[in-house]
């Protein structure tokens, strides 16, 4: 397993020995008092247990506690059960029983839930409760294990994740299974991803583009292509149009989009999926010196597309601008992108929500019957091609911002739009990949949002899995 990778302390063998965990909605209550001993029915029934959701009560034994209960409310999908490993006592063992609706959302939702992010603290808190996966859990605890390097990536300060280490730990994840990984820098750089090159300008840690690939062993030469780009800006100070304090707080977050496309790749290739891969991660920092871009310098881009830089701190547009035009012209069948884009978006949306833009009506239905099966939230907005004028000025082929305080993310997706291939499937996932506060199996910090939504898509269009049986 790379150093990037944790193992999952959440999880217990099955041969150790385990109280049994209980799940039930305020409906089926009843039923569940039914069909438990005595004893411990009539101490639920005396305690007030009402089965909220992510309310846990312990059931008493003669050695102990016996058992526990997991209020679901009417919650569905992952999440209740990430209440259960620091509701539950420290070195509990636990395994589900009675019935639950889905044993594999169970399961990613507890490891979700005992996830935290204490690399840097001299006392860590106390270890969570641990489980006994459900048989056939292979996917789902690989799906887990992504989700906490996603996490961890994200995290990570600005001082010890810069463009270097970026493109070390996607190297570090891809190449043990398999993967082709090139990273690209210096003149080279320049030359082949010039936007990349002059975000990356003025910051004294140079800009890195990870290129890979992966094809399985049983894939067919001539298997779909599924390219992902991930906006990997590993601090965003704004450059010379320089965010407030406050705007930048949280800007170690802002290659969020990089770690999910890493972390997709990862489950793309541990399920070996029958496609061929690629990705793609510009990785950078947007900080100010002499070098730095200014505001309405004009960059010319691998597209050949001049870009007048209305505002510098809409870099992240100008990074993935050059991944895509490289992606979409090796002619894959589908083209995703992910980053933290537009402070818009979260406006319309908020944080829990990602915006999704897609220009084939197929695959965006695709995308939103995963996000529904798998509890992983998106909600499409318009291309709206009569926004595209807004974007134009007289000095370049476009400006990177509008002077209009309107539409932002829709101008920021239609932007990206110009840099594609003709007839390219895509879709550009704008995420906030962070969890403002702690709720169960979303703690608070950095979060790998629509990594289950696109999985879901492409295991979908290229296996022809029927979704409501896939795991996740």
């Amino acid at each position: 397993m790379s150093i990037w990778l944790r193992e999952l302390d959440c999880l217990a063998g099955a041969d150790e020995t385990s109280v049994p965990v209980y799940a039930a909605r305020p409906e089926g209550m009843a039923a569940l008092l039914d069909g438990m001993p005595a004893t411990a029915a009539a101490f639920l029934r005396g305690s007030g247990f009402s089965a909220a959701a992510g309310a846990v009560a312990l059931v008493p034994g003669r050695a102990g506690v016996a058992g526990a209960v997991l209020g679901l409310g009417d919650s569905a999908g992952p999440a209740p059960f990430g209440a259960l490993p620091f509701a539950l006592p420290e070195g509990m063992t636990c395994r589900l029983a009675g019935p639950i609706d889905n044993p594999q959302h169970a399961l990613l939702g507890f490891c979700l839930g005992a996830y935290r992010f204490e690399k840097f603290k001299s006392s860590p808190s106390r270890k969570p409760a641990r489980l006994v996966p459900p048989p056939a859990s292979g996917h789902t605890v690989a799906m887990a294990e992504t989700t906490w390097l996603v996490r961890d990536l994200i995290n990570l300060p600005a001082n010890y994740l810069g463009p270097g280490e970026l493109a070390d730990a996607a190297r570090a994840v891809l190449e043990p299974l398999g993967a082709c990984v090139e990273v690209i820098q210096g003149d080279a750089l320049a030359s082949a991803y010039p936007l990349i090159d002059a975000v990356g300008a003025g910051s004294s840690r140079p800009p890195r583009v990870v290129r890979a690939c992966w094809r399985g062993a049983d894939t067919p030469a001539d298997a779909p292509i599924v390219s992902l780009c991930g906006k990997g800006v590993c601090f965003d100070t704004g450059g010379y149009d320089l965010k407030p304090s406050a705007g930048m707080l949280r800007m170690k977050k802002d290659m969020g989009g990089a770690a999910i496309a890493l972390g997709l790749a990862r489950i793309i290739i541990k399920d070996e999926l029958p496609v061929r891969l690629e990705v793609r991660l510009g990785c950078v920092e947007n900080s100010i010196s002499g070098n730095a871009m200014r505001p309405l310098d004009i960059l010319r881009s691998r597209r050949g597309l001049t870009v007048a830089v209305a505002n510098t701190d809409a870099e992240g547009r100008l990074v993935l601008a050059d991944l895509l035009a490289e992606a979409s012209d090796a002619a894959p069948d589908l083209l995703l992108d992910f980053a933290t884009l537009t402070g818009a978006a979260r406006v319309a949306l908020g944080p829990d929500v990602a915006a999704l833009f897609c220009n084939d009506d197929n695959l965006a239905r695709d995308i939103e019957t995963a996000s529904r099966v798998s509890h992983d939230p998106v909600w499409r907005l318009p291309l709206y091609s009569g926004y595209n004028s807004m974007l134009e000025g007289p000095g370049s082929d476009l400006h990177n911002v509008s002077d209009k305080p309107y539409a932002g993310s829709v101008l920021a997706a239609l932007f990206l739009q110009r840099f594609l291939a003709p007839a390219t499937s895509w879709a550009h996932f704008d995420v906030y990949a962070w969890n403002d506060s702690t709720r169960p199996a979303r703690p608070e910090g950095g979060e790998a949002q629509c990594l289950r939504a696109a999985f879901g898509a492409i295991l979908r269009r290229f296996t022809l899995q029927n979704l409501g049986d896939a795991p996740l």
